[in-house]
């Protein structure tokens, strides 16, 4: 089943986060607690979204929380309407295989749908061939074409200093 994040996820969502960073090879790279999620996703002014796989435990007593689709809206100028970028998506590698990626994507699709969103965007690392394939199974198309940047720590500091 999957259903919008509700703040009792939280502890589960940044264990999936963290999850995710370790598949990634970036567990260095991950610092996130719980306070920011539940901030992020459940403050005055939520900017992140998200959607969660649960199945019910084998006493069927509570659902379990074994994947994740966090994001946020996007803009398009030329389409002039908002699209979402998905920045998260992860399953547990114990739950995989099951339909629970394609039904968080499917939820993100219907999300596009209902709100009138013109694109659902991400990015996937060049080396992950087992998620490449699994995107392009459902449809997904790279954008090779493009190339991402970023800026970050003394780069993205020294470059804030030249508004002044």
């Amino acid at each position: 089943m999957i259903r919008r994040v509700q703040i009792e996820d939280v502890p589960a969502i940044v264990d999936l986060i963290y999850g995710l960073a370790e598949y990634e090879k970036l567990r260095h790279e991950c610092t996130v607690t719980p306070e920011q999620i539940e901030a992020a996703l459940f403050g005055p002014n939520p900017a992140v979204f998200g959607h969660v796989a649960v199945e019910a435990t084998p006493d069927a007593a509570r659902e379990e929380v074994v994947g994740m689709a966090l994001w946020f809206l996007s803009f398009s100028t030329w389409d002039g309407v908002h699209g979402i970028y998905l920045e998260d998506l992860y399953v547990r590698p114990d739950r995989r295989g099951g339909g629970h990626g394609t039904a968080l994507l499917a939820a993100l699709a219907r999300e596009c749908v209902t709100h009138g969103y013109t694109r659902l965007g991400w990015e996937v690392l060049d080396w992950n061939e087992p998620s490449i394939g699994f995107y392009r199974s459902i449809g997904a198309r790279s954008r090779d074409e493009w190339t991402n940047f970023r800026l970050t720590g003394a780069e993205l500091a020294a470059l804030a200093e030249r508004a002044d």
